[in-house]
This record gives structure tokens, C-alpha cells and sequence, in this order.
């Protein structure tokens, strides 16, 4: 389905986010991972529209929001941002869908401002970050290359470096990345997203511990945990923990699927209608 552009400031900031309409509908905002971009979830939010008022954003330094100081890129300053951007467009109230980074931003807007929130779905990430996942990550951001000769080299490297992409025939995989990369000054592609994020500078406090516990026992609203089964960052004991802390948390698992499902696959959207009831 096709999405409004629109932008909003915060915190000094332009962020963009993409507004899929539904006027006077209960709102739904979605909020992408480390590396992604607001078109990660274009194939969800054709599922959640006609009944809901869907928008999702840009954060800072991604896609076509703009870039803050490299020392800034940290949880607290997404929280704020996401916290602003709510007051700025009216929304006094919505449900949030958050993958990987974006589940994190939406457990301390939840746990931070529980009456704000109806709905919560955390794809793929919880209070803990299994150790594994987080080396991996690290080493594959370390490694990016800064710009690609060509869309299929931005495609080859999304199916070798995202395992949930891996599988995606060429047409599929190149609708999603092509949001990823813009063209570069020497006719080749560069990323959309600031190199701070892949890179951060040195004495960048942007792998500043969180208790990230604290804010998600604070949560009042019904919470679906999607796992994906090979996951290296979402853990088992993890999602039973959770479950346990919060009586009001769901959990479903993809089967097949590493970090992060991409909320399209049969299981994931089954489980999306029934919490959303569409």
C-alpha cells in the first residue's frame, strides 16, 4: 500500500516518518531496528490499516530522518525523540510495534508512560540481549562496506548478512533494501543512515548498560512477544521470564526464522491479527 510521506520536529531534529491514514482510527506506530528504516514494516501495516491509523518512523539518523551528533545516537535520546514526535502529531494514546532496537524504545515508552500505551508488540528483542547475537552484530557492522557499486551488490549483501532476508526471492529482497541506500556522488550506492550508527566513535557511550527490566515491569498493557526460533538475541529463558514478570505477555515463535522476522511470515501475521483483532 502506498504511505504519505510526512515529517515532524523533535528535539531540535526533522524526523520522518510514513503515514499509512486511517483518520480517527485507534493509532498504531511502528519503530525499526539498529539498521533499519520506516518501509520495514510496509507489509504489515497493508494487514493493520483499515482498522487502525499506522504510522511508521525514521529514527534519528536513519532513512530520511535527519542525523543527530555522533555521540548522541543512545536509547534515552530515541525515547525522547519517540516522546516528542507523540505530542507533536496529538497521539495521547496508541499501541506500538517495535523490532530489535525499536522493541527497546517501545519497553521504556511503555514502562515509562503506561497509561499512553494500549498495545505492545516486541519483535524479536527483550530485556536481555543474549551475548552471541550482540557479537555478531558488531562484527558485521564493523565490516560494512560504506558504499556498493551497484543495487544487486546492496541485495547480495543483505542475503548473506540478514538470515530472515536469506530466503527472499531477488524481486522481494530488492523492494525491501532499496530504502536502505540512496545514490552516491561517484554513481554508486551509500547507505541511509549515519556511519556513527555502524561505527561509533571512539568513547561513544552508545553500548551504555540498561536494566532494561525495570521499565518493562512497569508495563500495564497486553504485550505479544514474537521470537524468532533461531534466534541469537532473543533467548528461550528469556521469553519465559518475561512471560512470568508479565501476566498480561503472549509469546509466539516463527519457526525458521533468526533475528529479526520480518512480521510478514504466515505465523507472524497470524499472531498479529488475533492481538490486533483484524
Amino acid at each position: 500500500m502506498t504511505a504519505s510521506d510526512r515529517v515532524v520536529t523533535a528535539n531540535g531534529l526533522r524526523l520522518h516518518y510514513l503515514d499509512y491514514g486511517g483518520d480517527g482510527l485507534p493509532w498504531i506506530v511502528c519503530i525499526h531496528g539498529l539498521t533499519g528504516n520506516a518501509h520495514n514494516f510496509d507489509g504489515v501495516a497493508a494487514h493493520l490499516a483499515g482498522k487502525y491509523h499506522v504510522l511508521s518512523i525514521d529514527v534519528r539518523g536513519r532513512g530520511d530522518s535527519e542525523w543527530g551528533q555522533s555521540t548522541e545516537y543512545l536509547p534515552q535520546n530515541y525515547l525522547t525523540d519517540l516522546s516528542e514526535m507523540m505530542a507533536a502529531l496529538g497521539i495521547e494514546r496508541t499501541s506500538l510495534i517495535g523490532t530489535s532496537m525499536g522493541g527497546i524504545i517501545s519497553m521504556m515508552y511503555a514502562g515509562g508512560w503506561p497509561d499512553r500505551v494500549e498495545r505492545l508488540v516486541l519483535n524479536d528483542i527483550g530485556p536481555e540481549i543474549d551475548s552471541a547475537g550482540v557479537a555478531r552484530i558488531q562484527s558485521y557492522l564493523s565490516e560494512t562496506p560504506d558504499r556498493f557499486e551497484s543495487m544487486d551488490d546492496v541485495v547480495s549483501y543483505y542475503r548473506a548478512n540478514y538470515p530472515p532476508m536469506s530466503k527472499l526471492p531477488d524481486a522481494a529482497l530488492r523492494e525491501i533494501v532499496k530504502w536502505s541506500v540512496k545514490p552516491g556522488p561517484e554513481g554508486d550506492m551509500v547507505w541511509k543512515i549515519d556511519s556513527a550508527i555502524r561505527r561509533p566513535p571512539r568513547g561513544a557511550t552508545t553500548q551504555q548498560r540498561l536494566d532494561l527490566w525495570v521499565p518493562y515491569a512497569r508495563i500495564s498493557c497486553p504485550v505479544l512477544i514474537i521470537r524468532g526460533a533461531e534466534s541469537d538475541i532473543l533467548v528461550s529463558d528469556t521469553v519465559t521470564r518475561m512471560c512470568q514478570v508479565l501476566r498480561a505477555a503472549t509469546a509466539v515463535e516463527i519457526p525458521g526464522v533468526a533475528h529479526a522476522p520480518l512480521l510478514t511470515e504466515p505465523a507472524s501475521l497470524a499472531a498479529l491479527k488475533k492481538f490486533f483483532s483484524v
